[in-house]
């Protein structure tokens, strides 16, 4: 058991650290998902490590305690949006580091059509401009449940919200011109 006040750390660093291929994959995911750092690649490739780490120990037995174990993992995977509703256990085996980046907030707030980079959704969030269900959330690595990808929007006091819409409307205007 550690301190209470100082959390276990959430990812694995890679087993070598000069790796050319390894890096380049890492700079191509932290420039498409407007990462901070690499410590947020290896944070979701620990989690991936680990479902599927659970998935091939599920998948090795089979009594009435591990199939409510996979259970257990296949629901919670469908409700962070990453397996689908019809997803087996075989599909946790597939799963890749960008599965779990789609998910975050930074993202989703770019898919949205929020901002207009990976990078600036990325500010909103950290700024305060984005909420979730009315919720100011300043995570930008907040993993977005499946049924919360519709509550994402700008927070009532944030002034981009009115900005944000003039830039659209102007945009819709010049496309029907």
């Amino acid at each position: 058991m550690g301190h209470p006040r100082k959390s276990r750390k959430k990812y694995n660093t890679p087993p070598h650290p000069w790796n050319a291929d390894r890096i380049k994959e890492e700079n191509k995911l932290s420039q498409k998902y407007g990462l901070r750092n690499k410590k947020e690649v290896w944070k979701a490739e620990t989690m991936v490590k680990r479902y599927r780490r659970d998935a091939r120990h599920l998948l090795g037995m089979a009594t009435e305690q591990t199939i409510k174990e996979r259970e257990q993992l296949l629901s919670h995977l469908t409700k962070l949006g990453i397996l689908t509703e019809q997803s087996r256990l075989e599909d946790v085996l597939d799963l890749t580091v960008e599965d779990v980046l789609r998910r975050r907030l930074q993202t989703m707030v770019h898919n949205k059509g929020l901002a207009t980079t990976a990078n600036g959704a990325r500010q909103f969030v950290i700024h305060g401009h984005i909420a979730l269900d009315g919720k100011k959330i300043d995570s930008p690595s907040y993993l977005v449940k499946k049924g919360e990808e519709n509550l994402i929007g700008f927070y009532q006091s944030s002034k981009l919200e009115s900005q944000y819409k003039a830039r659209t409307e102007n945009k819709s205007s010049e496309g029907s011109e």
